[in-house]
Order: structure tokens, then C-alpha cells, then sequence
């Protein structure tokens, strides 16, 4: 049996193993997490799908709250996550420590806080998210156990970006992909077979998160290579906080807007009838799905990259970058053309009854695909500044997709286009996003060349 490896043989690894051969080391388990993370939305969406056209847009609407508690989530998970690369490549394990419990119980109790406020505000949040009135109730029995799992969400989503961040993502996966296959085979059994309807699919769900957090807090403090939460290294200090929240700040923007521009997108999608949310809600899950293997592509980069900046060899944070952009965007326009092809047969396979449905998605989801080849550019560029700490700049990038095009896209398109003009809003908003990214990470690249030098320099 291979035997554990130490944190030192980790650091080691991190900063000397050959970069073509180390990022697929930790992306694979990544891609595997997001792959069976998407497939089990997209598993939600399709049974739920199966009861009806308004069943199916009450997904699209609790969509919102599932990316506002991603938001939290991602933003202490990887705002924690990147500290404790960067403080592991310099040797300090009792920072990433302190980072790590942190991060854990602040977002366990803002789980706390969303379940019981979420639950006794609901009926009003989900008119708030763009339900209409035949969708509302079948929104409200789904939300009903979405808010009891948000606690045990928000902690997995933490403990899974904490255990990346030491290189450990093969059991980060393993926790991730547990819940996935449970939720899955609970889906049509809960739906159907005990006749829950929506509810059964929220049930799945809930049940699903409660055992992902148990296997990944296991891995977490069981395992003798990775960081422990402790209670006791809790601690919640502004400059704590201000060190997660910043490096967090980025997935806080890109989440947090995903979130309002969903509500966004249903309140444009409305005016056309229950069947263009429903088929707006489809096309993001779809879209999902291909979007996460380069997120976990990209996931696989962000540790590698945190190590060798906190190590000073941003050689390899250059080549690491580099590397990246090459292969995510063969990879990701290879599989949008294929999509594109298969748009119409792919929307018909969630709602092949509703031909309302399978229109207006089918050419949304064409829309979409089109810009793929430059999505992979967007997302590595909003990875690498935050990865090395360039809050700022991240955010401006992650804002620019989800918020800053998409959000001002939706308002005004439909007024010109109308219907038309929702389905395209992604695509615009993704050509504005790669222009912004462009200008960003220029700046960032030449940065990080001139301490490359400056170092070789210093060496010689």
C-alpha cells in the first residue's frame, strides 16, 4: 500500500514535479468532483422535468438560492483554500490552520442563519426569485429542504476546497462523488416510487449533502496528512477574515452574481410563460455540465499555483497558466461543437412533451456554445489572479460574466429582441467578459514575468 504522504514530501512535490504532469494529477479527481456534482443537477432537473413544465421552472428558480449558498461557500472555501497553499508553500502550517477552522464554523453558522430565516420568509423569497404563480408552489416544496441541507452544504463546499489546497484532491473527490451517486439514485426513487413529487428531489438532495459533509470532515481531520479543523484554532479576527474574504472575494462575485442574474434571467424569461424559464433553467444546467470540467481543470491549476508563488517560482505559475489555457481550450471547443449539433436532441431528452420548451432552449443553448472557445480563457483568467492573491482584479473579471455584461444584457436585449434577446444575453456578455479578461491578465503576466527575472537576477 503507498504509504501516506507527509506535508514536506507534499511541498516537494508541489514545487518540483514537472508541471504537464502534475496539474492532471490534481485536476482529474476535480473534474471527476464537478462532472458528478453537474450530472446529479442535471439529474435533478431531468426527473423533475418529468412532472411537468412548471416543476421544471421551480428548479430554475431555487437555482438562485443553490448559487447565492455556493457563493458563501466557494468564497471561504477558496478564499481559505488559496491562504493555505500560499502559507503551506511558505512553511507555515499553523496559519493554514487557523484559516482552515475559520473558514468552517463561520460558514456553518451563516447556514444556520439562512435555514431559519429562509424558512420563515419563504413564500415571499421565492416571488422574489421570479416564480410566477403556477411555479411558486412547487418552488417552496423544493426550497422547504434546500435551506435544512444549506449548513452541510456550505461546510462541504469548504472542507472540499480545503483539502484541494493541499494537494489531497483524490479525497476531496471521493466525498463529493459519494453524495452525487447517492442523490442520483435517490432522485427517481423519492420522485416516483414514494410519490414526493418535487419534494423528493430536494429530499435527495439534503440527504446526499448530509453524507458528502460527513466523509470530507472524515478526511479532513482522520487523514494525518492534511490540516485538522480544530475548534480551537477558530478564530475570528478582522484580519483573519479580511485575509479569506479577499482571496475569497472573487467566487463571492462570480457566485453572487450567478445568483442575481438568475433572478434576473427568470424575471426577463417571465413575460414569455412558464415554458421559457423552464427552458432557460435546461440550458443553464446543460451548460453547467460542460463548464465544469474546465472548473475542475482549473481547480486542479489553483493549488499548484498558489504553492509556487508562496515558493517564489513563478516560472512555474507562469508555465502552469500556459499549459492550462492550451488544453482547456482544445477541450472545451471539442465539446461545444459536439453540443452544438446535438442542441435540439439534448433539450428534447429533459421535456419532449413541451415543443415550446424544446424551441426556445434549443436555440438559447446554440447561443451559448458558440462562445466556448473563449470561455476557457475567461475562467483561467479569473483563476489565476486569485490563486496569488490579486483579490481585486479577480473579481473584476468574475464579476464581468455573471454581472457586469450578463445582468445589463438581460435588461435591455429583450427590449429590442424580445424573446431573442434572452437567449443571447450569455453570448454577449461572454465577448465583453474576454475583452475584460484580456486587458486584466496582460497586466498580471507581465507582472509575474518581470519577478521571474528579477529572481533569475538575484540568483545569478
Amino acid at each position: 500500500m503507498k504509504k501516506t504522504m507527509t506535508q514536506d514530501e507534499r511541498y516537494q512535490m508541489m514545487i518540483d514535479t514537472p508541471i504537464p504532469r502534475l496539474i492532471p494529477r490534481l485536476a482529474v479527481p476535480t473534474i471527476i468532483s464537478m462532472l458528478v456534482t453537474a450530472v446529479y443537477n442535471m439529474a435533478d432537473t431531468f426527473f423533475v422535468s418529468q412532472i411537468g413544465t412548471s416543476a421544471s421552472g421551480a428548479v430554475g428558480i431555487i437555482a438562485s438560492l443553490m448559487f447565492m449558498i455556493q457563493a458563501i461557500g466557494f468564497t471561504f472555501g477558496m478564499g481559505s483554500g488559496n491562504y493555505i497553499s500560499r502559507s503551506l508553500g511558505d512553511q507555515k502550517g499553523n496559519e493554514a490552520g487557523r484559516a482552515a477552522a475559520t473558514a468552517f464554523f463561520s460558514v456553518f453558522i451563516i447556514g444556520i442563519l439562512m435555514m431559519v430565516f429562509g424558512s420563515l420568509f419563504m413564500e415571499p423569497l421565492v416571488y422574489l426569485l421570479g416564480a410566477t404563480p403556477t411555479i411558486a408552489p412547487f418552488a417552496m416544496d423544493y426550497m422547504r429542504y434546500i435551506l435544512y441541507a444549506a449548513p452541510f452544504m456550505l461546510c462541504s463546499f469548504v472542507m472540499n476546497n480545503i483539502l484541494r489546497a493541499q494537494g489531497i484532491a483524490l479525497y476531496a473527490m471521493f466525498g463529493i462523488a459519494t453524495g452525487g451517486v447517492l442523490n442520483m439514485l435517490l432522485d427517481p426513487l423519492l420522485i416516483f416510487g414514494f410519490h414526493m413529487g418535487i419534494a423528493g428531489a430536494a429530499v435527495a438532495t439534503m440527504i446526499s449533502q448530509m453524507i458528502s459533509f460527513g466523509i470530507l470532515l472524515g478526511q479532513c481531520n482522520l487523514r494525518r496528512d492534511s490540516i485538522k479543523i480544530q475548534l480551537s484554532k477558530f478564530t475570528p479576527t478582522p484580519r483573519m477574515y479580511g485575509i479569506i474574504l479577499h482571496a475569497g472575494l472573487p467566487s463571492l462575485c462570480r457566485q453572487g452574481m450567478m445568483s442575481i442574474s438568475s433572478v434576473v434571467l427568470n424575471l426577463a424569461a417571465g413575460p414569455y410563460g412558464d415554458a421559457a424559464i423552464a427552458a432557460m433553467s435546461i440550458v443553464s444546467r446543460f451548460m453547467m455540465f460542460i463548464n465544469s470540467s474546465l472548473i475542475g481543470f482549473g481547480q486542479g491549476f489553483q493549488p499548484v499555483c498558489g504553492f509556487n508563488y508562496g515558493a517564489k517560482r513563478y516560472d512555474r505559475v507562469l508555465e502552469s497558466f500556459w499549459f492550462c489555457v492550451k488544453v482547456a481550450t482544445v477541450a472545451l471547443t471539442a465539446m461545444g461543437a459536439v453540443s452544438f449539433v446535438l442542441a435540439v436532441p439534448i433539450i428534447t431528452l429533459f421535456r419532449k412533451e413541451d415543443l415550446d420548451v424544446i424551441r426556445i432552449g434549443s436555440k438559447a443553448l446554440r447561443f451559448q456554445l458558440a462562445t466556448m472557445p473563449i470561455q476557457s480563457w475567461i475562467i483561467m483568467c479569473n483563476m489565476l489572479p486569485q490563486s496569488i492573491g490579486y483579490g481585486f482584479r479577480a473579481s473584476l473579471v468574475a464579476m464581468g460574466r455573471q454581472g457586469l455584461f450578463l445582468i445589463p444584457a438581460l435588461l435591455i436585449l429583450p427590449q429590442t429582441f424580445g424573446l431573442v434577446g434572452v437567449q443571447m444575453a450569455q453570448a454577449v456578455a461572454d465577448v465583453c467578459t474576454f475583452l475584460l479578461a484580456t486587458a486584466i491578465v496582460a497586466g498580471i503576466l507581465k507582472e509575474l514575468k518581470g519577478k521571474m527575472e528579477k529572481g533569475a537576477g538575484e540568483v545569478a
